[in-house]
């Protein structure tokens, strides 16, 4: 969300570093250091790798070295690179709980066999999850690789809520009529999608940052491509959507207060997208953006689990 992806140009290491650099000194060149094997330096703004361990000795030897294939970028920004490098550490402590939630499901498998298999399929999507990334490193952010990224993000999502829901034994079941409930599911489905072409948009943005430079904030959306405004769009339909639901949900009973909270998610995620637009992409509008949408999304998934179709019409 910060377009730090590629700030590890290499998988799963980080410039073939376990620990990545804090400088761009320890990327380059130095007589008399020591460098192992798969470790990265930049040489007019190209990466290359050590073939071996060996002692620099006082000219550089490109014997020593090999030019990195997998692709053409070749930037160290500091932060881009411990953003990229804290979300796999994320991701590899993130295994750790999955796997006990895994193995205690184990334990009431014949009770409910339904959530070792949810909890089974959060494995194999976080499993994904790490392919994914590191085709998105090895590709250069291909164009489609990151919504694909973001797409299994948000089904690991929904598995984690189901499976919490599914764990619940004092949970509560809200009655609606078919309309309604039909409703909820569509509405959890449009802000997927919205989710999507957001994340296309963002890609045409961090092509344009490539070509225009970061410092042309005003021209990034400058040639503007339809899928901005066809998401653009899809915002005004997600509100009245919603405040509609707001209206039917409300008549079944007044205390649930889960669609008030979806309408303030929706309210931040208009205003972030507006400041991008008219404002020039202010600091942490972006990340911020797709936080609330991913909110959204997970609250609306979440009401659909906590409600029950009735035949009954409002």
């Amino acid at each position: 969300m910060t377009g730090s992806g590629m700030g590890c140009p290499d998988w799963p290491k980080c410039f073939g570093y376990y620990i990545p650099p804090t400088n761009i000194e320890t990327l380059q060149w130095q007589p008399d250091r020591t460098f192992e094997k798969g470790q990265v330096i930049i040489i007019k703004e190209q990466l290359f790798t050590a073939k071996t361990d060996f002692s620099a000795g006082h000219t550089i030897d490109m014997k020593n070295w090999e030019r990195y294939e997998k692709h053409d970028y070749a930037v160290f920004n500091v932060w881009h690179t411990w953003i990229e490098y804290i979300n796999r550490l994320v991701t590899v402590v993130l295994g750790i709980p999955m796997m006990l939630l895994l193995i205690l499901s184990f334990f009431i498998y014949r009770k409910d066999k339904v959530l070792t298999i949810i909890t089974f399929g959060t494995i194999v999507i976080l499993g994904i999850q790490a392919v994914l990334g590191k085709i998105v490193v090895d590709t250069n952010l291909k164009a489609g690789m990151i919504t694909i990224h973001m797409f299994f993000a948000f089904i690991l999502v929904a598995l984690l809520l189901l499976a919490i829901y599914r764990a619940d034994e004092k949970k509560k079941s809200l009655v609606v009529d078919s309309v309604t409930r039909n409703m909820l599911l569509s509405v959890a489905l449009i802000t997927l999608i919205q989710v999507v072409l957001g994340t296309q948009v963002r890609e045409f943005v961090d092509r344009q940052i490539d070509v225009l430079g970061y410092q042309s904030k005003a021209l990034w959306l400058g040639e503007t491509p339809l899928k901005f405004y066809i998401h653009r769009s899809f915002s005004i339909v997600i509100v009245l959507l919603n405040l509609y639901l707001l209206n039917r949900l409300l008549k079944v009973d007044r205390g649930y207060s889960k669609p008030w909270g979806v309408l303030v998610l929706i309210m931040l995620s208009v205003v972030t997208g507006i400041a991008m637009y008219y404002f020039d992409f202010p600091i942490t509008t972006q990340p911020l953006h797709l936080v609330f949408a991913a909110l959204l999304f997970g609250c609306q998934f979440y009401m659909v689990l906590e409600t029950k179709r009735s035949n009954k019409s409002l």
